[in-house]
């Protein structure tokens, strides 16, 4: 299947909040954008070393290993949503609490290493799931956490998500 460009989602496409992680996408192929991600991240979380791992900089913030937990649910639950809606499903999405699943998960415990595969494995079916939906299907709507949302904008946010807690644990979990 050829590559296409999937369109910077409109404001109207996703709530307010969601803006800071769309701005934070580069313009151009958003799959090539996600590929490159999963390779960068990967390079980055792998030269953690390991008594980095639980590493949280400041009181009550999450550990590397939390923090990597954080963006893999956060990409399927936000990839669960682009699903539903890309198949034409109107029912009214829930929100979730990121905090809730963080501390209800067993990130801590696990290595870095394993964290990291699952990372690939969950990004490499995005991409998948992302490469196959048709124009038609990117601008369905539908409505996630009590706002409007399109399939595009839940996989913009996905990258946009990734970028900026990648950006976070470069300057201030490994500066120090």
């Amino acid at each position: 299947m050829a590559t296409r460009l999937i369109d910077r989602p409109a404001a109207d496409e996703h709530a307010p909040y969601y803006e800071k992680y769309v701005a934070r996408v580069p313009d151009g192929d958003l799959i090539s954008v996600l590929r490159e991600q999963a390779e960068q991240t990967t390079a980055l979380l792998r030269g953690v070393a390991p008594e980095r791992e639980n590493f949280a900089y400041a009181p009550e913030k999450w550990s590397i290993k939390e923090v990597l937990g954080h963006i893999i649910d956060t990409e399927r639950v936000m990839t669960y949503r682009a699903l539903r809606i890309s198949r034409a499903d109107t029912t009214p999405l829930a929100s979730f609490d990121e905090k809730v699943f963080v501390a209800n998960s067993n990130f801590a415990r696990r290595t870095l290493a394993d964290l990291v595969e699952e990372f690939q494995v969950v990004r490499a079916a995005t991409v998948h799931l992302a490469k196959h939906l048709d124009p038609e299907m990117l601008t369905r709507r539908g409505t996630a956490s009590g706002n409007p949302v399109t399939v595009r904008a839940l996989l913009y946010i996905v990258a946009g998500h990734e970028r900026h807690h990648t950006q976070l644990v470069r300057e201030r979990y490994l500066s120090q």
